[in-house]
């Protein structure tokens, strides 16, 4: 009977250890990068825009430069409100610059996430995090991806964690809120931006037209709760 139970016992444990295996294999980590900016290559997966490319005169260049933290990001540039006299574009406003990523290969799933983080060193000013997801909010037809976007303050000198959930990410239409009750789908994210404005932000941050400079180390998915 001793021996039944010791290979009973041992069955037991044998089955737990598998089922906790391959519950642990099944959990995604706490954490996810997204982007790490410590490879020159990373400058492949992005692309550059700004009022320009409306007949605005605002500029803004990405490069990988070496810190007392190794390579990361650099993101900067100038801001200006005025618009190219003789312009074909009828634009409302100027004075934004952003930085996109490429479409990634197929979508990137954060359904098991709920936060974004931003390891950043800025200039005092606030910026916007984007988040692009496969077009399902606009009419059919439309090719534009549906964007989600929030403020990022980035106080000026030291390195800062910038932490969004996701659920603070709103969405948006060029630019503007649309003032209707959407949930994101995080499963389908076909990439992300990082952009400033001269304009709007939240209270206390620099703003207005004038030099503009991030440094970015990583962004990552975090899992919180």
């Amino acid at each position: 009977m001793s021996r039944f139970r010791a290979l009973l016992q041992a069955s037991l444990n044998a089955t737990k250890k598998a089922l906790t295996w391959n519950l642990e294999e099944l959990m995604p980590p706490t954490e996810k990068y997204i982007f790490s900016f410590n490879l020159k290559e990373e400058l492949k997966r992005w692309h550059l825009y700004s009022d320009s490319e409306y007949g605005g005169l605002s500029s803004a260049s990405l490069e990988i430069t070496d810190s007392e933290n190794g390579l990361n990001a650099t993101f900067s540039g100038n801001l200006s409100l005025d618009v190219t006299e003789g312009s074909r574009w009828n634009i409302r406003r100027s004075g934004f610059c952003g930085m996109r990523s490429k479409k990634f290969d197929g979508f990137i799933d954060l359904d098991a996430y709920d936060t974004i983080a931003l390891k950043l060193r800025g200039d005092g000013r606030c910026y916007i995090s984007t988040i692009y997801t496969e077009n399902w909010v606009n009419s059919p037809g439309q090719e534009e991806d549906n964007s989600w976007q929030a403020f990022v303050y980035v106080p000026k000198g030291n390195w800062y964690i910038a932490k969004i959930p996701l659920a603070r990410y709103l969405p948006t239409w060029r630019g503007n809120v649309i003032d209707v009750k959407l949930e994101m789908n995080p499963c389908r994210i076909v990439g992300m931006s990082l952009s400033v404005n001269a304009e709007g932000g939240v209270p206390g941050a620099t703003s207005g037209p004038g030099d503009f400079r991030v440094e970015i180390d990583w962004i990552k998915a975090l899992r919180t709760e």
